[in-house]
């Protein structure tokens, strides 16, 4: 089976480049980034801050680079950071914190994955203590990954930038698919993210770029950020051949994400009432699906029946699989998948009986 017949909902990190991003990249004009010279990526950094309504952004290869350069930005060593539990500067960021910032990860659990400043307030901490580890900052995730893409709200927000403002505290966002949340919610992304001291977003995903995601925030906050994208070895030379690709990304590529919503939401559907298998349609808000197995069924041996059948579907957790949707998966993929996953889960059952 070739590569081409994969209908592949793993993440939307799979994305391929467009041909308008092809051509784009193949006429880039390039220069050395690390003298400041690379004039895609200096554009593409000018129409990020633009678009977010800030001072100034930052061209990185990674999200967690990212939101690792963001965390040191804004912390000092020995601090916790309040994220929450299931929250990717926890569980797929390598612990960078510890290693990097050297501050711990304060997570804090909740239902739905998204955190409110109710949920926040009693883990915060003072410098006061001769034990306890002073708060350093809020992280907040949004979309939420491992909640099935679940969005904050803008009044949540508001309310914890208020109260956080009020004791000093910086709040940084991974906004690693913050293009989803905003068209789910019918906002813009700089009315959505305006209250965050640093906002982190990727080209590389519902948007389609092949490489990259960005950093934005003030110019101070930047100009320091430069120097620590340096330490962590991410300067770039002739990178305006990716920044191409992330300017067609950011300017062209949002307006089309309610088509991946609609088609997971299709998949949530489409499986709801699968013996077997538990999702809740109505929790389906962007472009990701979790669903849960009844034992003694697994993720890793329905991920490898899926795989014979040319659908790659991501394991989450011993029971847990996660589907997302994204520009190189059609409607009629997402049916051809709901088809062959409900196949799947009544020949398990059968051969369990």
């Amino acid at each position: 089976m070739g590569s081409m017949d994969w209908i592949d909902l793993r993440s939307d990190t799979v994305t391929r480049p467009t041909p308008a991003m092809r051509v784009a990249m193949a006429a880039a004009e390039v220069g050395d980034d690390v003298y400041g010279e690379d004039p895609t990526i200096n554009l593409l950094e000018r129409r990020a801050a633009e678009i977010f309504g800030r001072e100034d952004a930052l061209f990185v290869p990674t999200g967690t680079m990212g939101n690792q350069i963001a965390l040191r930005l804004l912390t000092q060593p020995g601090q916790e950071i309040i994220c929450e539990s299931r929250a990717h500067i926890l569980d797929w960021e390598m612990a960078t914190a510890a290693v990097f910032s050297g501050c711990l990860i304060r997570a804090v659990p909740t239902a739905s994955g998204i955190l409110t400043w109710k949920d926040i307030e009693p883990v915060i901490f003072g410098r006061g203590s001769s034990h306890r580890a002073a708060t350093g900052l809020i992280e907040i995730e949004n979309t939420a990954n491992l909640a099935g893409g679940r969005v904050t709200p803008l009044p949540v927000l508001e309310e914890i930038w208020a109260n956080a403002k009020e004791r000093k505290l910086p709040v940084h966002l991974d906004g690693a698919r913050i293009f989803n949340a905003a068209a789910f919610l019918g906002i813009d992304v700089k009315t959505l993210t305006r209250g965050f001291d640093t906002v982190m977003f990727c080209l590389s995903k519902g948007l389609g770029a092949p490489v990259g995601s960005m950093l934005v925030g003030s110019g101070e906050h930047m100009a320091q950020a430069r120097l620590y994208r340096k330490a962590l070895g991410g300067g770039m030379r002739q990178a305006g051949v990716l920044a191409a690709a992330g300017l067609i990304a950011l300017e062209q590529m949002p307006a089309r994400l309610p088509e991946d919503h609609a088609n997971a939401r299709l998949l949530a559907e489409a499986l709801a009432n699968v013996e077997g298998l538990e999702v809740d349609p109505q929790t389906v808000e962007t472009n990701i699906v979790i669903f849960r197995l009844q034992p003694p069924l697994t993720s890793t041996a329905l991920a490898a029946r899926m795989k014979e059948r040319g659908v790659l579907i991501s394991v989450v957790g011993p029971h847990v699989f996660r589907l997302v949707t994204h520009y190189d998966v059609s409607r009629q993929d997402c049916v051809a998948a709901a088809q062959a996953l409900s196949e799947e889960m009544e020949a398990s059952l059968a051969a369990q009986a």
